[in-house]
């Protein structure tokens, strides 16, 4: 299955033209390898490997597109931003594929964007510029900020909500206090750029986002769950298990007292989510904790994978199958 790697595997999965070259290939050798579809050329002296890169979530791939055009930036003003920005913030993006990697750079200089390379012309105040990796990149504040703006509502969601993770979980604690002076600094920020493009989609998401989701299927879940019309949605609802243990379940649609947990597939068939279990034993546990908090609360347990997901339609379609009623109906 797909994987992710981080910012430094990726500059080191990136070759240089000159380095293929010092690894004993001719020239001709790299043309034919990139006509194979064995080398994938990212810039004009770039390359990644095709089985590498073939294997990695977009994010991932991102990461690498990135690392392969700050090699080849020759000016060093810029910043990185946006999509490219959150992945080395570790942003998911939800549904998106980058088609160029973003750097802003001040309207004073001289740009010019090229295949795989976006410059915007931006003045970004100093307190919105980071460093991550050596990479000059826009704060994760300021990144959240422009990505709720720019991005599809679904995908906006999922920033939002692993951006306030980041700020708020402590451990298993949710500093509630810390989120919504997150909040407030974000809503502050919206209020600053009023007739911005996209001001009130970022409003509206950073209003909504909820740092207790712990993956993106959930945050798109609770965002469709809200559009079908429910109100109460109650995020790791904790359930004590039959030996005293604490379970989880994703969400708790209060409305409907039905528990709502999205079914990723990386629980059963990444190995390090697995923590060392079969994927046999992987399922009988799940359906023992099932079980168990279906029989101890008496409220409905509805799994879903990414299809029920993908709209509000799908998704009302998936809780009716379950004799889930809609709000209103």
């Amino acid at each position: 299955m797909s994987r992710h790697i981080t910012f430094i595997e990726a500059q080191q999965a990136v070759s240089t033209r000159a380095q293929l070259l010092g690894s004993g290939l001719l020239p001709r050798d790299i043309a034919r390898a990139v006509d194979a579809g064995e080398l994938r050329r990212l810039q004009r002296n770039r390359y990644v490997r095709d089985e590498l890169w073939s294997g990695l979530w977009p994010e991932s791939r991102h990461r690498i597109e990135v690392s392969a055009a700050l090699g080849e930036m020759r000016d060093g003003g810029g910043t990185a931003s946006y999509d490219s920005a959150g992945v080395l913030w570790d942003f998911p993006l939800y549904r998106h594929m980058p088609v160029a990697v973003h750097m802003s750079m001040s309207p004073r200089e001289r740009m010019s964007s090229r295949p795989g390379l976006r410059r915007h012309a931006e003045a970004l105040a100093d307190a919105d510029i980071a460093t991550l990796f050596g990479v000059r990149c826009t704060t994760a504040e300021r990144t959240i900020f422009d990505l709720v703006r720019t991005l599809g509502p679904e995908a906006a969601v999922a920033v939002a909500d692993a951006g306030l993770r980041q700020t708020a979980m402590r451990g298993d604690t949710y500093d509630i206090d810390g989120a919504e002076e997150w909040r407030q600094r974000m809503l502050d920020r919206c209020a600053r750029a009023a007739g911005k493009r996209g001001i009130r989609q970022a409003i509206e998401t950073i209003t909504f986002a909820d740092g207790r989701a712990d993956l993106p299927g959930e945050s798109v879940g609770r965002l469709q769950l809200s559009r079908l019309g429910f109100r109460h949605l109650l995020p790791q609802v904790p359930a004590r298990g039959p030996s005293g243990e604490e379970y989880r379940v994703d969400i708790g649609i209060e409305d409907a007292r039905t528990f709502f947990e999205y079914d990723g597939v990386g629980k059963y068939l990444d190995a390090a989510m697995r923590t060392g279990r079969t994927i046999e034993q992987v399922m009988l546990d799940e359906k023992r904790r099932e079980d168990w908090i279906r029989g101890t609360t008496q409220w409905r347990f509805v799994r879903v994978g990414s299809p029920h997901i993908r709209t509000a339609a799908a998704l009302a379609s998936r809780l009716a199958a379950f004799g889930v009623t809609l709000p209103g109906r």
